[in-house]
Protein backbone atom coordinates (compact mmCIF):
# COMPACT_ATOMS: atom_id res chain seq x y z
CA UNK A 1 0.00 0.00 0.00
CA UNK A 2 1.53 2.55 -0.29
CA UNK A 3 1.18 4.38 2.83
CA UNK A 4 4.68 5.05 3.86
CA UNK A 5 3.93 7.80 6.24
CA UNK A 6 5.77 6.03 9.05
CA UNK A 7 8.97 6.07 7.01
CA UNK A 8 9.36 9.54 5.58
CA UNK A 9 7.93 12.97 6.23
CA UNK A 10 6.78 15.56 3.74
CA UNK A 11 9.53 17.82 5.03
CA UNK A 12 12.21 15.83 3.23
CA UNK A 13 10.45 16.00 -0.10
CA UNK A 14 9.96 19.75 -0.21
CA UNK A 15 12.70 21.25 1.91
CA UNK A 16 13.77 23.64 -0.83
CA UNK A 17 10.30 25.22 -0.92
CA UNK A 18 9.66 25.39 2.80
CA UNK A 19 11.28 28.80 3.24
CA UNK A 20 8.23 30.81 2.12
CA UNK A 21 5.07 29.11 3.35
CA UNK A 22 1.76 30.83 2.97
CA UNK A 23 -0.03 32.06 6.04
CA UNK A 24 -1.38 29.12 8.04
CA UNK A 25 -4.64 28.53 9.86
CA UNK A 26 -5.15 26.83 13.21
CA UNK A 27 -1.84 26.07 14.87
CA UNK A 28 0.02 27.30 11.80
CA UNK A 29 3.62 28.38 12.20
CA UNK A 30 4.02 32.12 11.62
CA UNK A 31 7.79 32.27 11.72
CA UNK A 32 10.78 30.01 12.20
CA UNK A 33 11.37 31.48 15.64
CA UNK A 34 8.14 29.96 16.95
CA UNK A 35 9.24 26.41 16.22
CA UNK A 36 10.77 24.79 19.26
CA UNK A 37 13.85 22.70 18.65
CA UNK A 38 12.10 19.60 19.99
CA UNK A 39 9.17 19.92 17.57
CA UNK A 40 8.87 19.22 13.88
CA UNK A 41 7.26 21.04 10.99
CA UNK A 42 4.41 19.48 9.05
CA UNK A 43 4.11 20.80 5.50
CA UNK A 44 1.11 20.75 3.22
CA UNK A 45 2.44 20.64 -0.35
CA UNK A 46 0.46 20.63 -3.60
CA UNK A 47 1.76 17.69 -5.70
CA UNK A 48 0.67 19.39 -8.93
CA UNK A 49 2.26 22.80 -8.38
CA UNK A 50 4.92 21.61 -5.89
CA UNK A 51 4.09 24.68 -3.78
CA UNK A 52 3.93 24.72 0.01
CA UNK A 53 0.35 25.66 0.90
CA UNK A 54 0.62 25.62 4.67
CA UNK A 55 2.98 24.81 7.49
CA UNK A 56 2.21 23.55 10.99
CA UNK A 57 4.26 22.53 13.96
CA UNK A 58 3.66 19.30 15.79
CA UNK A 59 1.84 19.47 19.09
CA UNK A 60 3.83 19.44 22.29
CA UNK A 61 3.51 16.50 24.72
CA UNK A 62 1.55 18.77 27.04
CA UNK A 63 -0.95 19.61 24.29
CA UNK A 64 -1.37 15.95 23.41
CA UNK A 65 -1.90 14.91 27.02
CA UNK A 66 -4.51 17.64 27.43
CA UNK A 67 -6.42 16.44 24.35
CA UNK A 68 -6.30 12.84 25.55
CA UNK A 69 -7.60 13.86 28.98
CA UNK A 70 -10.50 15.75 27.42
CA UNK A 71 -11.20 12.82 25.08
CA UNK A 72 -11.40 10.53 28.09
CA UNK A 73 -13.94 12.84 29.70
CA UNK A 74 -15.88 13.01 26.45
CA UNK A 75 -16.01 9.20 26.26
CA UNK A 76 -17.59 8.90 29.71
CA UNK A 77 -20.40 11.16 28.53
CA UNK A 78 -20.70 9.92 24.93
CA UNK A 79 -20.97 6.20 25.77
CA UNK A 80 -23.97 6.84 28.05
CA UNK A 81 -25.96 8.87 25.56
CA UNK A 82 -28.88 7.07 23.93
CA UNK A 83 -27.82 5.38 20.74
CA UNK A 84 -30.58 7.21 18.90
CA UNK A 85 -28.90 10.48 19.84
CA UNK A 86 -25.48 9.25 18.72
CA UNK A 87 -26.85 8.10 15.39
CA UNK A 88 -28.77 11.32 14.78
CA UNK A 89 -25.40 13.09 14.89
CA UNK A 90 -24.03 10.52 12.45
CA UNK A 91 -26.90 11.21 10.07
CA UNK A 92 -26.16 14.92 10.36
CA UNK A 93 -22.49 14.27 9.58
CA UNK A 94 -23.50 12.76 6.24
CA UNK A 95 -25.51 15.90 5.51
CA UNK A 96 -22.53 18.14 6.34
CA UNK A 97 -20.34 16.16 3.97
CA UNK A 98 -22.79 16.59 1.12
CA UNK A 99 -23.25 20.30 1.84
CA UNK A 100 -19.50 20.90 1.86
CA UNK A 101 -18.57 18.26 -0.73
CA UNK A 102 -16.96 20.59 -3.24
CA UNK A 103 -14.88 22.38 -0.61
CA UNK A 104 -13.66 19.14 0.93
CA UNK A 105 -12.92 17.65 -2.49
CA UNK A 106 -10.85 20.64 -3.56
CA UNK A 107 -8.84 20.39 -0.34
CA UNK A 108 -8.17 16.69 -0.96
CA UNK A 109 -7.08 17.36 -4.54
CA UNK A 110 -4.80 20.24 -3.63
CA UNK A 111 -3.18 18.38 -0.77
CA UNK A 112 -2.57 14.92 -2.28
CA UNK A 113 -3.23 15.24 -6.04
CA UNK A 114 -6.32 13.08 -6.54
CA UNK A 115 -8.38 14.13 -9.61
CA UNK A 116 -11.24 16.34 -8.44
CA UNK A 117 -13.95 14.04 -9.77
CA UNK A 118 -12.48 11.19 -7.69
CA UNK A 119 -12.23 13.43 -4.63
CA UNK A 120 -15.91 14.36 -5.00
CA UNK A 121 -16.81 10.66 -5.19
CA UNK A 122 -14.72 9.97 -2.08
CA UNK A 123 -16.56 12.55 0.00
CA UNK A 124 -19.91 11.25 -1.24
CA UNK A 125 -18.90 7.71 -0.28
CA UNK A 126 -18.12 8.94 3.24
CA UNK A 127 -21.61 10.45 3.43
CA UNK A 128 -23.08 7.13 2.34
CA UNK A 129 -21.10 5.42 5.09
CA UNK A 130 -22.60 7.80 7.66
CA UNK A 131 -26.08 7.03 6.32
CA UNK A 132 -25.43 3.28 6.56
CA UNK A 133 -24.41 3.28 10.20
CA UNK A 134 -27.05 5.84 11.15
CA UNK A 135 -29.63 3.40 9.77
CA UNK A 136 -28.13 0.11 10.99
CA UNK A 137 -25.84 0.55 14.02
CA UNK A 138 -28.65 0.30 16.58
CA UNK A 139 -29.61 -3.10 15.19
CA UNK A 140 -25.98 -4.24 15.01
CA UNK A 141 -25.38 -3.27 18.64
CA UNK A 142 -28.60 -4.70 20.10
CA UNK A 143 -27.97 -7.31 22.81
CA UNK A 144 -28.18 -10.91 21.61
CA UNK A 145 -30.30 -13.16 23.79
CA UNK A 146 -28.97 -16.70 24.31
CA UNK A 147 -31.03 -19.57 25.70
CA UNK A 148 -29.30 -21.22 28.68
CA UNK A 149 -30.33 -22.77 32.02
CA UNK A 150 -30.19 -19.28 33.57
CA UNK A 151 -33.15 -16.93 33.84
CA UNK A 152 -31.56 -14.67 31.26
CA UNK A 153 -28.34 -14.77 29.25
CA UNK A 154 -27.29 -12.25 26.69
CA UNK A 155 -24.33 -10.75 24.87
CA UNK A 156 -23.91 -6.97 25.03
CA UNK A 157 -21.72 -4.82 22.78
CA UNK A 158 -20.19 -1.95 24.73
CA UNK A 159 -17.63 0.68 23.66
CA UNK A 160 -13.97 0.33 24.61
CA UNK A 161 -12.92 3.98 25.03
CA UNK A 162 -10.42 6.03 23.02
CA UNK A 163 -9.63 4.63 19.58
CA UNK A 164 -6.38 5.81 17.99
CA UNK A 165 -6.82 5.96 14.21
CA UNK A 166 -3.56 6.10 12.22
CA UNK A 167 -4.57 6.79 8.64
CA UNK A 168 -2.94 7.29 5.21
CA UNK A 169 -2.96 10.03 2.61
CA UNK A 170 -4.23 8.13 -0.44
CA UNK A 171 -7.92 8.24 0.50
CA UNK A 172 -7.58 10.95 3.12
CA UNK A 173 -11.30 11.23 3.91
CA UNK A 174 -12.53 7.68 3.27
CA UNK A 175 -9.90 5.85 5.30
CA UNK A 176 -10.54 8.08 8.32
CA UNK A 177 -14.32 7.81 8.10
CA UNK A 178 -14.11 4.05 7.53
CA UNK A 179 -12.40 3.72 10.91
CA UNK A 180 -14.12 6.52 12.83
CA UNK A 181 -17.78 6.23 11.88
CA UNK A 182 -18.36 2.68 13.23
CA UNK A 183 -16.29 3.41 16.35
CA UNK A 184 -18.10 6.63 17.20
CA UNK A 185 -21.48 5.04 16.45
CA UNK A 186 -20.67 2.34 19.00
CA UNK A 187 -19.98 4.96 21.69
CA UNK A 188 -16.21 5.24 21.41
CA UNK A 189 -14.28 8.46 20.84
CA UNK A 190 -11.51 8.81 18.26
CA UNK A 191 -8.18 10.60 18.09
CA UNK A 192 -6.69 10.81 14.61
CA UNK A 193 -3.04 10.70 13.63
CA UNK A 194 -3.26 11.41 9.90
CA UNK A 195 -0.48 11.16 7.33
CA UNK A 196 1.98 14.03 7.60
CA UNK A 197 1.33 15.32 4.06
CA UNK A 198 -2.42 15.94 4.60
CA UNK A 199 -2.64 18.07 7.78
CA UNK A 200 -5.27 20.45 6.41
CA UNK A 201 -7.49 17.52 5.47
CA UNK A 202 -7.10 16.12 8.98
CA UNK A 203 -8.24 19.40 10.53
CA UNK A 204 -11.13 19.67 8.05
CA UNK A 205 -12.42 16.26 9.15
CA UNK A 206 -12.35 17.35 12.78
CA UNK A 207 -14.30 20.44 11.79
CA UNK A 208 -16.89 18.32 9.95
CA UNK A 209 -17.62 16.40 13.16
CA UNK A 210 -17.95 19.70 14.98
CA UNK A 211 -20.36 21.08 12.37
CA UNK A 212 -22.46 17.94 12.68
CA UNK A 213 -23.04 18.69 16.36
CA UNK A 214 -20.88 16.02 17.95
CA UNK A 215 -19.75 16.96 21.45
CA UNK A 216 -16.29 18.52 21.60
CA UNK A 217 -13.51 15.90 21.84
CA UNK A 218 -15.54 12.97 20.49
CA UNK A 219 -13.30 13.28 17.42
CA UNK A 220 -9.94 15.08 17.59
CA UNK A 221 -6.98 15.44 15.25
CA UNK A 222 -3.47 15.15 16.65
CA UNK A 223 -0.70 16.83 14.66
CA UNK A 224 2.11 14.60 15.91
CA UNK A 225 5.03 12.60 14.57
CA UNK A 226 5.42 8.79 14.58
CA UNK A 227 7.38 8.76 17.85
CA UNK A 228 4.62 10.64 19.66
CA UNK A 229 2.07 8.29 18.11
CA UNK A 230 3.81 5.22 19.50
CA UNK A 231 4.06 6.91 22.90
CA UNK A 232 0.27 7.12 23.08
CA UNK A 233 0.19 3.32 22.96
CA UNK A 234 3.17 2.72 25.24
CA UNK A 235 1.86 5.12 27.88
CA UNK A 236 -1.55 3.39 27.89
CA UNK A 237 -3.37 6.55 26.83
CA UNK A 238 -5.58 4.89 24.22
CA UNK A 239 -7.68 1.73 24.34
CA UNK A 240 -7.43 0.38 20.79
CA UNK A 241 -5.66 1.12 17.52
CA UNK A 242 -6.84 1.15 13.91
CA UNK A 243 -4.08 1.49 11.31
CA UNK A 244 -4.20 1.65 7.54
CA UNK A 245 -0.66 1.94 6.28
CA UNK A 246 2.55 0.31 5.17
CA UNK A 247 3.67 -3.08 6.38
CA UNK A 248 6.56 -1.52 8.25
CA UNK A 249 4.10 0.73 10.07
CA UNK A 250 1.86 -2.25 10.79
CA UNK A 251 4.73 -4.26 12.23
CA UNK A 252 5.80 -1.43 14.50
CA UNK A 253 2.35 -0.39 15.69
CA UNK A 254 1.28 -4.03 16.04
CA UNK A 255 4.30 -4.78 18.22
CA UNK A 256 3.62 -1.86 20.56
CA UNK A 257 -0.11 -2.59 20.74
CA UNK A 258 0.63 -6.25 21.41
CA UNK A 259 2.90 -5.43 24.34
CA UNK A 260 0.15 -3.30 25.86
CA UNK A 261 -2.59 -5.86 25.01
CA UNK A 262 -4.58 -3.43 22.87
CA UNK A 263 -7.22 -4.39 20.33
CA UNK A 264 -5.96 -3.63 16.82
CA UNK A 265 -7.19 -3.61 13.25
CA UNK A 266 -4.43 -3.44 10.64
CA UNK A 267 -5.14 -2.84 6.96
CA UNK A 268 -1.77 -3.01 5.26
CA UNK A 269 -0.23 -3.61 1.86
CA UNK A 270 -1.76 -5.28 -1.15
CA UNK A 271 -0.58 -6.75 -4.42
CA UNK A 272 -3.94 -7.69 -5.84
CA UNK A 273 -4.04 -10.20 -8.71
CA UNK A 274 -6.43 -9.59 -11.60
CA UNK A 275 -6.98 -12.97 -13.29
CA UNK A 276 -8.36 -13.26 -16.81
CA UNK A 277 -9.37 -16.79 -17.79
CA UNK A 278 -9.65 -18.05 -21.35
CA UNK A 279 -13.45 -17.83 -21.37
CA UNK A 280 -13.66 -14.21 -20.16
CA UNK A 281 -15.15 -11.24 -21.96
CA UNK A 282 -11.63 -10.10 -22.76
CA UNK A 283 -12.31 -6.56 -23.94
CA UNK A 284 -14.49 -5.76 -20.93
CA UNK A 285 -11.96 -7.39 -18.61
CA UNK A 286 -9.08 -5.40 -20.11
CA UNK A 287 -10.85 -2.06 -19.92
CA UNK A 288 -11.94 -2.72 -16.34
CA UNK A 289 -8.40 -3.84 -15.51
CA UNK A 290 -6.97 -0.54 -16.73
CA UNK A 291 -9.51 1.38 -14.66
CA UNK A 292 -8.73 -0.79 -11.64
CA UNK A 293 -4.99 -0.16 -11.98
CA UNK A 294 -5.36 3.59 -12.33
CA UNK A 295 -7.65 4.10 -9.33
CA UNK A 296 -6.24 7.12 -7.50
CA UNK A 297 -3.39 7.27 -10.04
CA UNK A 298 -2.45 3.73 -9.01
CA UNK A 299 -2.11 4.66 -5.35
CA UNK A 300 -4.54 2.27 -3.73
CA UNK A 301 -4.02 -0.83 -1.63
CA UNK A 302 -6.88 -2.56 -3.49
CA UNK A 303 -5.92 -1.39 -6.97
CA UNK A 304 -5.33 -4.29 -9.35
CA UNK A 305 -1.55 -4.61 -9.40
CA UNK A 306 -0.69 -7.89 -11.15
CA UNK A 307 -2.49 -8.94 -14.32
CA UNK A 308 -2.45 -12.73 -14.72
CA UNK A 309 -3.81 -13.65 -18.15
CA UNK A 310 -4.20 -17.01 -19.85
CA UNK A 311 -2.00 -17.42 -22.90
CA UNK A 312 -4.62 -17.72 -25.62
CA UNK A 313 -6.25 -14.38 -24.69
CA UNK A 314 -3.12 -12.49 -23.58
CA UNK A 315 -2.53 -10.66 -26.87
CA UNK A 316 -6.13 -9.45 -27.09
CA UNK A 317 -6.12 -8.44 -23.41
CA UNK A 318 -2.92 -6.44 -23.77
CA UNK A 319 -4.24 -4.64 -26.86
CA UNK A 320 -7.44 -3.50 -25.14
CA UNK A 321 -5.64 -2.73 -21.89
CA UNK A 322 -3.18 -0.36 -23.56
CA UNK A 323 -5.95 1.18 -25.68
CA UNK A 324 -7.89 2.04 -22.53
CA UNK A 325 -4.81 3.57 -20.90
CA UNK A 326 -4.29 5.77 -23.95
CA UNK A 327 -7.84 7.11 -23.57
CA UNK A 328 -7.14 8.36 -20.05
CA UNK A 329 -6.19 11.99 -19.58
CA UNK A 330 -3.25 12.88 -17.36
CA UNK A 331 -3.04 16.46 -16.17
CA UNK A 332 -4.27 19.12 -13.80
CA UNK A 333 -6.18 17.26 -11.07
CA UNK A 334 -8.52 20.24 -10.61
CA UNK A 335 -9.74 19.73 -14.20
CA UNK A 336 -13.01 17.76 -14.20
CA UNK A 337 -11.87 15.81 -17.28
CA UNK A 338 -8.60 14.57 -15.74
CA UNK A 339 -8.37 10.83 -15.05
CA UNK A 340 -4.81 10.57 -13.72
CA UNK A 341 -3.18 13.14 -11.48
CA UNK A 342 0.30 13.34 -9.98
CA UNK A 343 1.45 10.92 -7.32
CA UNK A 344 1.28 12.37 -3.84
CA UNK A 345 4.99 12.84 -3.07
CA UNK A 346 8.28 13.11 -4.90
CA UNK A 347 9.76 10.13 -3.05
CA UNK A 348 6.87 7.96 -4.29
CA UNK A 349 7.67 8.94 -7.88
CA UNK A 350 11.35 8.19 -7.29
CA UNK A 351 10.43 4.74 -5.95
CA UNK A 352 8.35 3.98 -9.02
CA UNK A 353 11.23 4.96 -11.27
CA UNK A 354 13.49 2.55 -9.38
CA UNK A 355 10.98 -0.32 -9.68
CA UNK A 356 10.60 0.25 -13.42
CA UNK A 357 14.36 0.47 -13.91
CA UNK A 358 14.77 -2.84 -12.10
CA UNK A 359 12.24 -4.52 -14.43
CA UNK A 360 14.00 -3.23 -17.54
CA UNK A 361 17.38 -4.35 -16.24
CA UNK A 362 15.98 -7.85 -15.73
CA UNK A 363 14.64 -8.16 -19.26
CA UNK A 364 11.14 -6.71 -19.24
CA UNK A 365 9.68 -5.03 -22.28
CA UNK A 366 7.70 -1.90 -21.45
CA UNK A 367 5.03 0.21 -23.09
CA UNK A 368 5.25 3.70 -21.59
CA UNK A 369 2.71 6.40 -22.26
CA UNK A 370 4.01 9.92 -22.89
CA UNK A 371 3.96 12.44 -20.04
CA UNK A 372 2.42 15.71 -21.26
CA UNK A 373 3.48 17.89 -18.33
CA UNK A 374 6.85 19.10 -17.11
CA UNK A 375 5.70 20.25 -13.66
CA UNK A 376 4.20 18.23 -10.83
CA UNK A 377 5.04 14.80 -9.46
CA UNK A 378 3.67 12.84 -12.41
CA UNK A 379 4.49 9.27 -13.35
CA UNK A 380 3.10 8.14 -16.69
CA UNK A 381 1.22 4.83 -16.93
CA UNK A 382 3.46 1.98 -17.97
CA UNK A 383 2.74 -1.63 -18.97
CA UNK A 384 5.44 -4.19 -18.13
CA UNK A 385 5.50 -7.21 -20.43
CA UNK A 386 7.45 -10.42 -19.77
CA UNK A 387 7.27 -9.72 -16.04
CA UNK A 388 8.98 -12.30 -13.84
CA UNK A 389 8.81 -12.91 -10.11
CA UNK A 390 12.36 -11.68 -9.49
CA UNK A 391 11.33 -8.19 -10.63
CA UNK A 392 10.30 -5.64 -8.00
CA UNK A 393 7.14 -4.84 -9.95
CA UNK A 394 5.88 -8.29 -8.92
CA UNK A 395 7.80 -9.05 -5.74
CA UNK A 396 7.00 -5.71 -4.06
CA UNK A 397 3.86 -3.66 -3.80
CA UNK A 398 3.80 -1.05 -6.58
CA UNK A 399 2.04 2.10 -5.44
CA UNK A 400 1.59 3.91 -8.73
CA UNK A 401 0.59 3.46 -12.39
CA UNK A 402 2.83 0.51 -13.34
CA UNK A 403 1.00 -2.56 -14.70
CA UNK A 404 2.88 -5.87 -15.03
CA UNK A 405 1.24 -8.56 -17.18
CA UNK A 406 1.98 -12.24 -16.46
CA UNK A 407 1.00 -14.85 -19.07
CA UNK A 408 0.03 -18.34 -17.83
CA UNK A 409 -0.98 -21.57 -19.56
CA UNK A 410 -3.54 -23.00 -17.12
CA UNK A 411 -5.95 -22.25 -14.31
CA UNK A 412 -3.65 -23.90 -11.78
CA UNK A 413 -0.69 -21.81 -12.95
CA UNK A 414 -2.86 -18.70 -12.62
CA UNK A 415 -3.68 -19.64 -9.03
CA UNK A 416 -0.05 -20.26 -8.17
CA UNK A 417 0.91 -16.88 -9.62
CA UNK A 418 -1.93 -15.12 -7.80
CA UNK A 419 -0.98 -16.59 -4.42
CA UNK A 420 2.76 -16.11 -4.94
CA UNK A 421 2.89 -13.00 -2.76
CA UNK A 422 3.13 -12.14 0.91
CA UNK A 423 -0.06 -10.08 0.56
CA UNK A 424 -3.69 -11.18 0.62
CA UNK A 425 -5.99 -8.19 0.40
CA UNK A 426 -8.12 -8.40 -2.75
CA UNK A 427 -8.32 -10.28 -6.04
CA UNK A 428 -10.40 -10.29 -9.22
CA UNK A 429 -11.33 -13.23 -11.46
CA UNK A 430 -12.85 -12.85 -14.91
CA UNK A 431 -14.76 -15.70 -16.56
CA UNK A 432 -18.10 -16.10 -18.32
CA UNK A 433 -18.52 -19.28 -16.24
CA UNK A 434 -19.25 -17.88 -12.78
CA UNK A 435 -19.31 -21.33 -11.18
CA UNK A 436 -15.77 -21.87 -12.42
CA UNK A 437 -14.75 -18.48 -11.06
CA UNK A 438 -16.35 -19.16 -7.66
CA UNK A 439 -14.52 -22.50 -7.37
CA UNK A 440 -11.31 -20.66 -8.12
CA UNK A 441 -12.15 -17.92 -5.60
CA UNK A 442 -12.08 -20.50 -2.79
CA UNK A 443 -8.41 -21.14 -3.58
CA UNK A 444 -7.36 -17.47 -3.61
CA UNK A 445 -5.58 -16.22 -0.48
CA UNK A 446 -7.39 -12.90 -0.07
CA UNK A 447 -9.95 -11.17 2.10
CA UNK A 448 -12.00 -10.02 -0.89
CA UNK A 449 -12.59 -11.60 -4.30
CA UNK A 450 -14.49 -9.80 -7.06
CA UNK A 451 -15.79 -11.87 -9.96
CA UNK A 452 -16.20 -10.03 -13.28
CA UNK A 453 -15.61 -6.73 -11.51
CA UNK A 454 -12.88 -4.74 -9.79
CA UNK A 455 -12.31 -4.79 -6.04
CA UNK A 456 -13.98 -1.89 -4.24
CA UNK A 457 -15.01 -1.46 -0.61
CA UNK A 458 -18.68 -1.24 0.34
CA UNK A 459 -20.07 -0.19 3.76
CA UNK A 460 -22.35 -3.25 3.70
CA UNK A 461 -19.48 -5.73 3.35
CA UNK A 462 -16.52 -6.48 5.64
CA UNK A 463 -13.16 -5.29 4.37
CA UNK A 464 -9.69 -6.54 5.27
CA UNK A 465 -6.99 -8.99 4.34
CA UNK A 466 -4.98 -12.08 5.25
CA UNK A 467 -1.27 -12.84 5.36
CA UNK A 468 0.71 -9.59 5.52
CA UNK A 469 -2.23 -7.53 4.33
CA UNK A 470 -3.40 -7.21 7.90
CA UNK A 471 -5.67 -8.45 10.66
CA UNK A 472 -9.26 -7.65 11.56
CA UNK A 473 -12.05 -6.17 9.48
CA UNK A 474 -13.60 -2.78 8.86
CA UNK A 475 -17.15 -1.95 7.64
CA UNK A 476 -20.45 -3.85 8.00
CA UNK A 477 -21.41 -5.25 11.41
CA UNK A 478 -18.07 -7.09 11.54
CA UNK A 479 -16.15 -3.83 11.54
CA UNK A 480 -18.49 -2.23 14.06
CA UNK A 481 -17.77 -5.02 16.55
CA UNK A 482 -13.98 -4.87 16.28
CA UNK A 483 -13.78 -2.10 18.89
CA UNK A 484 -16.43 -3.10 21.40
CA UNK A 485 -16.39 -5.17 24.55
CA UNK A 486 -18.37 -8.29 23.67
CA UNK A 487 -19.73 -8.77 27.16
CA UNK A 488 -21.59 -11.86 28.38
CA UNK A 489 -24.25 -11.24 31.05
CA UNK A 490 -25.94 -14.13 32.87
CA UNK A 491 -28.87 -13.66 35.28
CA UNK A 492 -29.28 -16.79 37.37
CA UNK A 493 -32.63 -16.06 39.04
Amino acid sequence: MKKKRMKKSAKKTVKKKAAKPRAGKARAVKSKKTVAASRNRILSVNPYTEEVMNEFMTMSPKEVQSIIARSREAFVDWRDRPITERLSRMKRLGEVLRQEKRNYAELITKEMGKPIKDAMAEVEKCATLCDYYAANAERFLAPEMVATEAKKSYVAFEPLGIILAIEPWNFPFWQVFRAAVPSVSAGNVVVLKHASNVPMTALAIEDAFRKAGFPENVFKTLLIDPAATVKLIDDDLVDAVALTGSNRAGEEIGAHAGRMIKSIVLELGGSDPFIVLDDADVEKAARTAANARMVNSGQSCIAAKRFIVMENVAEEFTKHFIARLREMKMGDPMDETTDIGPVARKDIRDGLKAQLKDAKRKGAKTVELPQPLSKGWFFSPCVVLNATQNMKVLADEVFGPIAPIVVVKSEDEALRAANNTEYGLGAAIWSRNTERAERMAKRIDAGFVAINDMVRSDPRLPFGGVKKSGVGRELSHYGLREFVNIKTVVVKE
